[in-house]
């Protein structure tokens, strides 16, 4: 892809979206305001729901469609309880584990009903390049996925421990992203002359909280805290170009229905991206001469 002239002088723009479940709704705010800079990444990564969204843009889709559509099926609840129970895991499994894991839902099924119809099925047919990390559940490692069947990559990024099931790839079963990598733009190192992260991992606790959390509630805030820890150490041993941190702290991975907050959220970004891009491309300008 050839650079563009634009705002940023010709200098190239690659994107990393984190993991944060609901709170990843931000991003789209965040590809909206790129888009009407009119700036379009030459390579993309995500994890969980920032591999979700990451995708359904590099597959052409723009921020603006993208929240279209996610306000369109939000606004719907029959829908979308509907979209919920097709997404549910169908396997039958043993009573005690069916009990155990409620809200269990199954990664491939999920995305065909969220997903914006038409999305491709390999990561070769993406308009942009895009790379998802998951976790490699057998050998407890970071599984890095740029090529291959789309689907089964982004279902094993996203799959959260107990709430939707682990798939199966080549490498074996993958689980959750966000707990090796939940902002993946260290895999954009050389692929662009400025790399922007969106960090939706939350940095502080949820607000006014007096209650004692539920056993699920317990589990989401433990992977939000696992995911905000792992990438406060990774900005602060090498930080991106432009880090954005949308205010969405104080919402957990399933608040779905607070997506107007969320979007909010990350329209206050717009202003902090602009800026930052610049300052980012004024330091890749070589030095006047005297």
């Amino acid at each position: 892809m050839t650079k563009r002239r634009g705002v940023l002088g010709g200098k190239t723009v690659a994107v990393a979206l984190g993991g944060g479940g609901a709170r990843g709704l931000a991003h789209i705010s965040v590809l909206q305001a790129l888009d009407d800079m009119g700036v379009r990444p030459v390579a993309m990564a995500g994890t969980s729901i920032g591999a979700i969204i990451g995708a359904a843009y590099a597959a052409g889709f723009s921020g603006a469609e993208l929240r279209a559509h996610t306000e369109a099926i939000l606004s719907n609840r029959l829908g979308l309880a509907r979209k919920l129970l097709y997404a549910r895991a169908r396997r039958r499994q043993p009573l005690l584990t069916r009990l155990a894991h409620p809200l269990l839902f199954d990664g491939v099924r999920f995305l065909d009903a969220f997903w914006p119809e038409g999305m491709p099925d390999r990561f070769e047919d993406l308009d942009i390049p895009m790379t998802v990390v998951a976790t490699d559940f057998r050998r407890r490692c970071e599984a890095v996925f740029s090529k291959g069947s789309l689907r089964t990559a982004i279902a094993g990024s996203m799959a959260i421990p107990g709430v939707v099931r682990p798939p199966k790839s080549e490498l074996g079963y993958l689980v959750d992203g966000g707990l090796v990598n939940p902002l993946p733009y260290d895999h954009l190192q050389g692929k662009a002359d400025i790399i922007v992260a969106v960090n939706v991992s939350g940095n502080s606790g949820m607000e006014s909280e007096t209650r004692a959390p539920s056993p699920f509630q317990t589990m989401i805030v433990a992977s939000q805290i696992l995911m905000n820890s792992i990438s406060s150490r990774m900005i602060e041993e090498n930080p991106p170009d432009v880090l954005l941190a949308p205010g969405v702290h104080q919402y957990l991975a399933l608040d779905l229905f607070k997506a107007s907050r969320i979007f909010t959220a990350g329209d206050a970004c717009r202003d902090k991206l602009r800026e930052g891009l610049l300052k980012a491309a004024e330091r890749l300008e070589p030095q006047r001469r005297d």
